[in-house]
This record gives C-alpha cells, sequence and structure tokens, in this order.
C-alpha cells in the first residue's frame, strides 16, 4: 500500500536548486541562498561559526533571547564581543549602533535580530544597515520571525548574511531553514581557518561542493517532506501575493494591541511603541501580581487551540505571546485570543469590556 508521505521519488538537485530559486525571488536577492537541511538555528549558529573568530570584534545587539544566543556562539568562536543591550520593550536604534561604532570603530561584524518573536519588537534594519555599510562591517540578520511577516530584503539593506526560516510568518515547516550569503561574507569564511569544514555546520561545503559546482550534486540526501513542504508555503505566498500576506500580520498586529488596549483588566502592550512591535506576534504585559502562565492555562483550557504562550524564563510571571502568524494572522484568531484573555482576567475578578475590545480589534484591522 503506497503513502503519499513515506513513497516519496527522489528530489532531484534541479528541483532542489529551483526551490532556492523561488526563496531568493522571495528576497528579492541576488544573492546565493543556500538551503540548510534543518530548522533555522542550524545556519543561525553556522553562520557565525564560519565568519567569526579570534580577530573578529563583533557588535552583538540584544533586543531578546536569540541576541544573547548569538553573543555565546560569537564569543565561543573566540571574537571580542560588544553587547549592545536594549530594554525588550523597545527596538534599537541606527543612532545607537552608530554611537558603539565611534567608540569602538575596530567593529567588523554586527549580529542582529530582525522581529524578536519572543519579546515582539521589531528592529528598523534598513536604517541599521546603512549605518553598518559605513562602517564597512559584516551585516548578520537573523529574519526567521520577519519573512513574511515584514519586508526582509538582504540586497537592499546591505546584509551579508540573512537567515530565514519557514515555520513562523511563512506558514510552512520547522525542519529546513535557508541563508543568503553576499560575496564579502563567502570570502570572510573562506579567510577563516576555523571555519567549519566536512561538517553538517559548514556552509564552506555548500560552497565549495554544490554553488561552484553548478549545483549539479548534493551533499546528501535532501529532507523530501520538508523540501516539498517549504516548496508549497511560498507557492501560496506568492499565490497571495507577498504584500497581501505582510498586510495580513501587520492587521493582526494591530487588531491585537488596539483590542488589548480597549479590554481592560490591566493588561497591556508590552512593547510600548507600535513602531516597534512585530507584526508576527504580539507581547502582552499582565496585571501586577497576575502570573502570565496563570493567565495563559485558563485561556487555554477555554481553547487549547489559540496560538497563546507565556513568556520564557524570567517572563513567564509577566508576559503573555500572541502568535499571531501564518495562517494566524486572521481576524478569528484575534477574536479568540481576546475572548479567552478577556475571561481569564474575569475569572480573577479583574474588569474588563469584551464588547469594546472585539470592537477596537474589528476597527483596527486593515
Amino acid at each position: 500500500m503506497t503513502h503519499p508521505f513515506l513513497d516519496l521519488a527522489p528530489l532531484s538537485a534541479a528541483h532542489f536548486a529551483s526551490v532556492e530559486d523561488r526563496v531568493a525571488r522571495l528576497l528579492d536577492t541576488a544573492q546565493d541562498v543556500v538551503i540548510m537541511q534543518g530548522e533555522a538555528l542550524l545556519p543561525l549558529e553556522g553562520a557565525i561559526r564560519a565568519t567569526a573568530g579570534p580577530g573578529t570584534t563583533a557588535l552583538n545587539v540584544i533586543t531578546g533571547p536569540y541576541g544573547q544566543t548569538f553573543g555565546d556562539w560569537l564569543r565561543d568562536c573566540g571574537a571580542t564581543v560588544i553587547d549592545l543591550a536594549v530594554p525588550f520593550h523597545t527596538a534599537v536604534t541606527a543612532a545607537q549602533i552608530r554611537a558603539a561604532f565611534t567608540e569602538h570603530p575596530e567593529i567588523d561584524f554586527v549580529s542582529l535580530v530582525h522581529a524578536e518573536a519572543a519579546t515582539g519588537n521589531t528592529n528598523p534594519v534598513a536604517e541599521i544597515g546603512e549605518a553598518v555599510r559605513e562602517q564597512g562591517a559584516l551585516f548578520y540578520l537573523d529574519a526567521v520571525a520577519s519573512v513574511g511577516a515584514e519586508p526582509v530584503l538582504p540586497d537592499a539593506w546591505g546584509v551579508d548574511l540573512c537567515v530565514i526560516g519557514a515555520q513562523k510568518a511563512m506558514g510552512g515547516p520547522a525542519g529546513v531553514s535557508a541563508v543568503s550569503v553576499s560575496e564579502r561574507a563567502w570570502a570572510r569564511m573562506a579567510a577563516n581557518p576555523r571555519a567549519p569544514r566536512r561538517s553538517y555546520l559548514s556552509l564552506l561545503d555548500w560552497k565549495e561542493r554544490w554553488v561552484d559546482g553548478g549545483r549539479k550534486a548534493l551533499l546528501h540526501a535532501p529532507a523530501q517532506l520538508e523540501m516539498l513542504a517549504l516548496e508549497a508555503c511560498v507557492e501560496r505566498i506568492e499565490s497571495e501575493g507577498p504584500e497581501t500576506v505582510m498586510a495580513r500580520h501587520a492587521s493582526a498586529a494591530a487588531a491585537t494591541r488596539a483590542g488589548t488596549v480597549a479590554l481592560g483588566g490591566g493588561l497591556e502592550p508590552y512593547v510600548y511603541e507600535a513602531r516597534d512591535a512585530a507584526p508576527v506576534a504580539t507581547t502582552l504585559r499582565t496585571p501586577s501580581g497576575v502570573p502570565a502562565s496563570d493567565l495563559v492555562a485558563r485561556a487555554l483550557a477555554a481553547d487549547p487551540t489559540l496560538p497563546l504562550a507565556a513568556g520564557g524564563g524570567r517572563l513567564a510571571a509577566e508576559m503573555i505571546r500572541v502568535n499571531h502568524y501564518g495562517p494566524a494572522a486572521a481576524p478569528g484568531t484575534v477574536r479568540g485570543a481576546l475572548t479567552a484573555l478577556g475571561a481569564a482576567l474575569a475569572e480573577r475578578g479583574l474588569p474588563v469590556d469584551l464588547p469594546a475590545a472585539l470592537h477596537a480589534a474589528d476597527a483596527a484591522w486593515r
């Protein structure tokens, strides 16, 4: 008995390359795009280990937990790391980046997360990219959460290493990811004696055995299901239109924010300014003395399908995340989340106005 998920024809090198080309078009990039056969942590770590070493001075921007992770990897590579940490309820600015360059003119590598789904903020990459170009530093960007929810333009922004994943706003699988690589980044890797080689982490292996070989022979057997799912989600974005997909995410964020403000009960947006709020997910601050994990548990007891989560680590006490990305970037998701959170707050005796919240959310949906 055949099974559509099990009895698959081998994925050819040509088919693999065609999916890379579609991802490149989505990013509007002429850079090499390499699809990595694993979750986005694979190229995120691989790109740092390929380009950073004892001679690297890195400016590591921290606007959430992933920025902290990148700093750990950079130090492990032997790089000198200058952390630029900003409060998680805001975004970093190009002026702060330039100030760091003035204080440390030796900086030659910048690592940044575009949108931190975990903290709900997004950073102005176009402006930051201009500042990085002025410095001449290599620019590494985690766009895993932002791609599909807002513009991601490596070439226009001067990004040398742009890592994306399909599992959030793209609405695709978690087990496959991609990175666009500039010529400057390839050169940095080739000059780095510590860059991984003959390793699953190695981008140079893909460069020498795949890209330079004309993409004729794959390094290893591809993850067929994940590759086909990635192709399908890119096809869905192409069909709906990238601008339409991004507009849905922006509307979901605006509606969630407006509905939260109108709901009351002491719940409020975690990111202070709407311009700093990521369209992929909205984070909320709970009232004093009300644990976020408790509110989320109460809300999910009413509807376990809602994309709600408490913040990680210490943020579990004060932050709720509404993950309105991919197919969940829809009015029903926002209304369902507001309804469940309103009920959970009311159970604790806090005053809420659900009709006002739903009206505000509907009005904010663009």
